[in-house]
């Protein structure tokens, strides 16, 4: 039974938002450092080292959960409509005649 959305869009939207994240990574990676870099600093309080370890931990975990989210989306689709959508699409749209 053929989808009544856009696989196809979909699909650019996951590639667009996979795009997005690759130029984000390196901006999480400098928060990162910087996190790890204040962890160091002499004589830091042990709860301030929990809040910098969470602060680091929700960088990483919701970054890669955001990923997974992504990745969850395009294995939802259904296989083969966006080839199915690509046909249609090359082929040209046709009204039915009633």
């Amino acid at each position: 039974m053929p989808i009544k959305w856009s696989a196809l869009r979909v699909k650019e939207a996951m590639d667009e938002v996979e795009l997005q994240l690759t130029c984000a990574q390196p901006f999480l990676d400098q928060a990162v450092a910087k996190v790890q870099e204040a962890r160091r600093i002499p004589n830091l309080a042990g709860y301030m080292d929990d809040r910098l370890a969470r602060v680091e931990w929700d960088i990483k975990e919701r970054f890669n959960r955001v990923k997974a989210g992504v990745e969850a989306v395009r294995k939802a689709i259904p296989e083969g409509a966006i080839e199915a959508e690509q046909a249609s699409l090359k082929h040209g749209s046709q009204q039915l005649l009633i």
